[in-house]
C-alpha cells in the first residue's frame, strides 16, 4: 500500500500528480497546515514538518520518504515510469527536477510569504520578483529547446513544476511573458491524469 500525506499546496500536488498518472493504488491522508505536520506522529515520517511524506509498504518492509522531489524519484523508479533509466535524458531530467526544487518553488514561494505578509518591503519584494522572473526565463529557454523539461518526454520534472506554475497568480506572475512555459503549462493541464490530481478536493477525504 502507498500511503500519502500531503496538503493542497504546489509540493502536496506533485506525488498526487505522479501517482494519478501512473495509475497506482494509493490512499491519501490529509495534513492540514494548522500544526499538523509538526505533530510527534508526522513528525516520525519527515522530522522537518512540512509535507508531503510517503509511506509504500508494497515491498513487505515500510519505506518512508519525505521531500517532494525524493517522493517523485522513489516513485518513478519503483514504477519504471517518467524518469529515463540511464543517459543525458536521465541526466537532464534530474537536473530539472532539482532546478524546480531548488528554484522554481523557493522563489516563488519566498515572492508570495513577502506579497502577503510583508507588502510594504519593497526591497525584499523587488529582489524575489527579480529572482522569480529570471528562474522563468530559464524555463522559457528551455522549453524553447524542447517539448518537456526533460527532453522529449514528459516526466517526472514537468509534473514537479507544473504546480506552481498553475500557482502563478498568488505571485502575480503574468504567463504570457513566457511564451514558451505558457504553452508548456496549457499541453500538460490537458493531460486527464494531471486534472484528476488536481481535482481532488482534501477537506473531507
Amino acid at each position: 500500500m502507498i500511503t500519502l500525506y500531503a496538503w493542497n499546496t504546489p509540493n502536496g500536488r506533485k506525488p498526487l500528480i505522479l501517482l494519478e498518472e501512473l495509475g497506482a493504488p494509493y490512499t491519501l491522508r490529509p495534513v492540514p497546515l494548522d500544526g499538523a505536520q509538526k505533530a510527534p506522529d508526522f513528525l516520525k515520517l519527515n522530522p522537518n514538518g512540512k509535507i508531503p511524506a510517503l509511506v509504500d509498504t508494497d515491498s513487505g518492509v515500510p519505506i518512508v520518504v519525505f521531500e517532494s522531489g525524493a517522493i517523485l524519484q522513489h516513485l518513478a523508479e519503483r514504477f519504471g515510469a517518467f524518469l529515463p533509466t540511464s543517459g543525458q535524458a536521465r541526466a537532464s531530467t534530474l537536473a530539472w527536477l532539482h532546478f524546480q526544487m531548488s528554484a522554481v518553488g523557493p522563489m516563488a514561494g519566498q515572492l508570495g510569504q513577502f506579497l502577503r505578509r510583508h507588502s510594504d518591503d519593497a526591497v525584499g519584494i523587488a529582489h524575489f520578483r527579480e529572482e522569480v522572473d529570471r528562474v522563468y526565463g530559464v524555463l522559457n529557454t528551455r522549453l524553447g529547446e524542447a517539448p518537456y523539461l526533460g527532453g522529449d518526454e514528459v516526466s517526472i520534472a514537468d509534473f514537479a513544476t507544473w504546480p506552481w506554475v498553475d500557482g502563478r497568480r498568488f505571485i502575480q506572475l503574468d504567463l504570457e511573458r513566457f511564451p514558451n512555459v505558457s504553452a508548456w503549462f496549457n499541453r500538460l493541464g490537458e493531460r486527464p491524469a494531471l486534472r484528476r490530481a488536481m481535482d481532488i478536493t482534501f477537506t473531507g477525504v
